[in-house]
């Protein structure tokens, strides 16, 4: 909270031993574009297992409430609905920020990379308005916590990379990223083919509005797959065999693989060779296609399924414990108050 003798809030944070640990943190007074907000719900991502052992604040995915701002902050007031994702800054002057595409920017700022005592894991937040967005009207700090990394990133192949309502869109994974793949590719106009290694996940997958479903559950070919599909988004864990997959996508497709795998990238050749393929590298998306993504789950009615717990340390380790134990359907949201 803020208050004369500065601004002191809660973080949570990793450990050594990988444990949650409740620490706090201190600033003089807002500078620049800072804005301070409190938050109300914070989305769980993978990418925070990865960071358990960092002294750092945990979480990316944000939503809260604006209290104060820097003297430099613009187009907030005090009291709106906000939210932030990975990204906290960028230089504003390379080739990639000139051209709209500062999450490509090699100075930039993010999760883990700089800010430390900045999280979504806390009881506040400091962030730069610059890189903050406006939760849509209609639209819950839950949900739009949920989808500040997640539903962005997959937003973005289909606003930049030109996915037509008229191509078929095969989903690989129903989790987190996967089940707002489904989502947006259906209100997006397109068929949405679900490819799950579980056949428990088809009823929910077509009424998340998938047309097609196939089960891959020990299966080396997908045969009886009735047409390829032009876009293959895969949003599982680690890497697939990618040979199984690439009969699917017709020439010359897209495969974009999302998943977070420090391993090679290996394909069987020939087949790429022959099919025309391109493997479509893609993260984070820049801010004014987060905001494209948020008005358009506004205005569609996308929500994330989610798994609810109490931002604590108690609650984070439980949620964290879900994700890995494979519990989370779909996304993790920890909240600091009933938000309705």
């Amino acid at each position: 909270m803020g208050d004369a003798g500065g601004i002191s809030f809660t973080i949570y944070k990793g450990s050594q031993n990988g444990k949650i640990v409740e620490g706090t943190t201190k600033r003089d007074a807002l500078v620049g574009e800072e804005v301070l907000l409190r938050v109300t719900h914070s989305s769980l991502c993978a990418t925070d297992e990865v960071y358990l052992q960092a002294d750092m604040c945990l979480g990316h995915e944000c939503a809260g409430v604006v209290e104060q701002l820097g003297p430099e902050a613009k187009g907030f007031k005090i009291g709106d609905n906000v939210g932030f994702g990975f990204q906290h800054s960028c230089c504003d002057n390379c080739h990639a920020c000139i051209n709209g595409q500062e999450n490509y920017c090699p100075a930039k700022i993010g999760y883990a990379t700089g800010d430390l005592d900045t999280g979504s894991m806390a009881s506040n937040a400091i962030f730069r308005s610059s890189f903050l967005y406006h939760i849509p009207e209609g639209m819950s700090n839950e949900t739009g916590a949920a989808l500040m990394c997640g539903g962005a990133t997959v937003f973005n192949l289909f606003e930049t990379y030109n996915i037509k309502p008229t191509d078929r869109v095969g989903v690989v994974g129903i989790g987190g990223l996967g089940h707002l793949a489904i989502q947006i590719g259906a209100k997006w106009g397109c068929e949405v083919v679900a490819f799950s290694g579980t056949e428990s996940k088809k009823e929910e997958a077509m009424k998340l509005g998938a047309t097609e479903f196939y089960s891959t559950k020990g299966k080396d070919t997908l045969d009886e797959v009735r047409e390829p599909v032009d876009h293959l988004i895969v949003t599982t864990g680690l890497q697939v065999p990618w040979g199984m997959y690439i009969p699917v996508v017709r020439a010359p497709g897209t495969i974009y693989p999302l998943m977070v795998d420090f391993t090679n990238l290996v394909v069987p050749f020939v087949p790429f060779l022959l099919s025309g393929l391109r493997f479509q590298a893609s993260i984070i998306a820049p801010r004014a296609v987060h905001k494209k993504m948020l008005a358009f789950c506004a205005r569609t009615g996308i929500k994330p399924i989610v798994m609810r717990y109490r931002l604590g340390v108690e609650g984070i380790e439980k949620a964290l414990e879900d994700l890995k134990g494979g519990k989370m359907r779909y996304r993790g949201v920890l909240w600091t108050e009933d938000w309705k």
